[in-house]
């Protein structure tokens, strides 16, 4: 029997992608654009602290004292000052005040002094200069949300686009993303992609709108991951290194880090060879400007070796994880040079070294502490070493050590919590322990539906209890569990990933056992489709597909269609050669039977339909 059940996702790819370092200057708005002649210099997406304050909302006025001097001493002393002077001349010692503010608190209080004196339309750019602060701090994003739809209304009176309203509906789907309103943030980005869109259409300097461009494109990214929607979230990040690639050199490291952020987005979608591309031009790029002794460049190994185990190529793996380790070492990052020994521990095991793995993980233990995450992770490790040994019974007890642990950490790390459950589940699963696999899965699946970034995750779990439970034979239970999957996965890569693919085959596979052979043939069409598209026609699985579609119709006694898929099914043998010898005969032998069938001459016969397994993920690909 073939298991390869999948698992959840690299944890590199749950976190939020960033971009470590501003594109250009932190001045958000400059003199010019104060003036509306000129636009704001933005970092991506978190914004950096500030550098340089000056004139950033308002233009130099012709008052350059001291902002802190008392204003009714220098109205006494100009007593010829009228009361129309009188007042340009406080709020120019309030744009001074606002101005020189350098914390969150000192930029609020000025604020607050100047409420009474300017109108809310003259406030707007202020209001988003306070709004980016406290998003940049995110202690606050109610606050935040405050100042950036007060920013957005005042500055937002016709309909000409403009920069600072870009900038403040950007800044409105970031506090919006913050509070995991999704579908909010969504909105107003689009709303800032089109505004900045009009703004280049008008003839807007390309330069200027390029920096703001990026974030909202970053942001994007960002909410359409955690909706769910991955495979648009990497088109997304493909602009965004495309619009780096046009500002910065071409040896940038900054450019080097959105290569590996790529990469990272295409190891989430299983995708490891688009991956490798993106991974050794961040590696090219920060070996040259950094140095092989780089952290930079260890990251770069680290995520290297997750591409490589994805691609099953374990000795390149285990060789970029040592020389990413020697790197972290040197740093003295102890906590990534442990997550990197079970990386090691895990490639060993993959390439049958099960006592050379149980010997690391053995080191790596005596340096955890006993109730800690990572320590868990290693009888994780652990427990699959001893079981490729068949010593069972030490196993189990490597993953009740394991799930100890784990069970205190639900309420603090539930994703991380999750995606260990899951691994546990697929050993107990290699053990035929069904039931035990099955009962953890469902506490992940509790974990996951808790936490609506993560529905690619509860996807892949839902696909997984399915499988397992059409495997036992519990098939009614078996389709709520698949059907859910199917959407949840369609939303999340895309309806022609070729997981999708696998999930509507068992779909299909649980029909067919319902006497639902319609509702099957449907299925196993679909599948058949996303198969030929994403894995070719002559792939192994896709050809399973064409043989469970040719079954769905003999069910349904329409033995032309029946013939004609099995017949595609000898032809897709037969161009595998020799090593397909059994697989052709067996085929072959099914056509015949189909035919005397047509003719009337051959009883009903009963056909075992498959249920492929679902696409193999590797546990080493689960860390960075």
């Amino acid at each position: 029997m073939r298991k390869s059940p999948i698992s959840l996702f690299s944890h590199l790819t749950r976190q939020r992608l960033k971009s470590s370092a501003p594109l250009l200057s932190r001045n958000y708005i400059s003199d010019r654009a104060s003036s509306s002649s000129s636009s704001p210099l933005v970092s991506p997406t978190r914004f950096r602290p500030y550098t340089e304050t000056h004139g950033l909302f308002f233009k130099s006025s012709q008052f350059q004292a001291n902002p802190s001097r008392n204003m009714n001493t220098l109205v006494e002393r100009s007593p010829q000052v009228s009361s129309r002077e009188r007042k340009s001349m406080e709020k120019s010692e309030l744009e001074e005040a606002f101005e020189s503010a350098k914390t969150s608190e000192e930029m609020l209080k000025a604020f607050k002094n100047m409420e009474s004196a300017f109108d809310e339309r003259e406030l707007g750019l202020a209001s988003l200069k306070v709004g980016l602060k406290l998003d940049q701090e995110g202690e606050d994003p109610e606050k935040t949300l405050s100042f950036a739809t007060r920013a957005w209304k005042a500055l937002d009176r016709d309909d000409k686009p403009s920069l600072p309203v870009a900038m403040a509906l950007q800044l409105l789907g970031s506090v919006n993303y913050s509070l995991k309103r999704f579908s909010g943030s969504l909105g107003f980005l689009n709303m800032a992609n089109r505004a900045l869109g009009r703004l280049e259409e008008e003839g807007f300097d390309v330069r200027d709108i390029r920096p703001v461009l990026h974030a909202v494109q970053l942001e994007l990214a960002n909410v359409k991951t955690a909706m769910g929607r991955r495979e648009e979230a990497l088109g997304n990040l493909r602009k965004c290194l495309e619009i780096k690639e046009l500002m910065l050199e071409k040896d940038s490291t900054e450019l080097g880090k959105a290569n590996r952020d790529l990469a990272e987005a295409y190891v989430a979608l299983l995708n490891f060879k688009e991956a490798l591309g993106f991974c050794m031009k961040a590696l090219d790029i920060h070996r040259q400007q950094l140095g092989q002794n780089s952290v930079e460049v260890a990251h770069d190994r680290r995520l290297l070796a997750v591409i490589y185990t994805g691609l099953e190529e374990h000795e390149k793996a285990l060789e970029q994880n040592e020389l990413s380790q020697r790197v972290l070492k040197n740093w003295g990052l102890s906590s990534d040079l442990l997550r990197a020994e079970i990386d090691a521990a895990n490639m060993q095991i993959a390439l049958g070294k099960f006592d050379e793995a149980i010997d690391t993980l053995k080191r790596v233990v005596q340096q955890t502490d006993k109730e800690s995450e990572t320590r868990a992770l290693v009888f994780i490790s652990m427990g699959k070493a001893l079981c490729n040994q068949e010593k069972i019974a030490d196993a189990k007890r490597c993953l009740e050590i394991s799930c100890g642990i784990l069970d205190k950490k639900e309420t603090v790390s539930p994703v991380d919590v999750a995606e260990a459950y899951s691994e546990i589940s697929m050993q107990y699963e290699s053990m035929n322990e069904f039931e035990t696999a099955i009962s953890l899965l469902k506490r992940t699946l509790t974990l996951l539906e808790k936490l609506p970034q993560e529905q690619h995750s509860e996807g892949s779990v839902s696909a997984r209890i399915g499988w397992l439970l059409l495997l036992t034979g519990k098939v009614s239970q078996a389709v709520p569990y698949l059907e859910s999957a199917a959407e949840r996965l369609k939303e999340s890569f895309g309806p022609k990933h070729f997981g999708v693919g696998y999930i509507y085959n068992n779909l299909g596979a649980a029909y067919l056992e319902l006497d639902r052979p319609q509702s099957a043939a449907q299925m196993f069409a679909v599948a058949k489709d996303i198969m030929d598209f994403s894995l070719g026609p002559h792939h192994a699985d896709s050809i399973e597909s064409c043989q469970n579609l040719s079954k769905a119709y003999d069910a349904m006694k329409s033995y032309a269609l029946a013939i004609q898929f099995q017949q595609q099914v000898v032809d897709a043998w037969e161009s595998h050669g020799p090593s397909a010898h059994d697989e052709l005969k067996e085929a072959h032998r099914v056509l015949e039977q189909l035919k005397k069938k047509a003719r009337g001459t051959f009883a009903n016969d009963e056909h075992t339909t498959k249920a492929l397994p679902l696409p193999q993920t590797h546990p080493s690909a689960r860390s960075s």
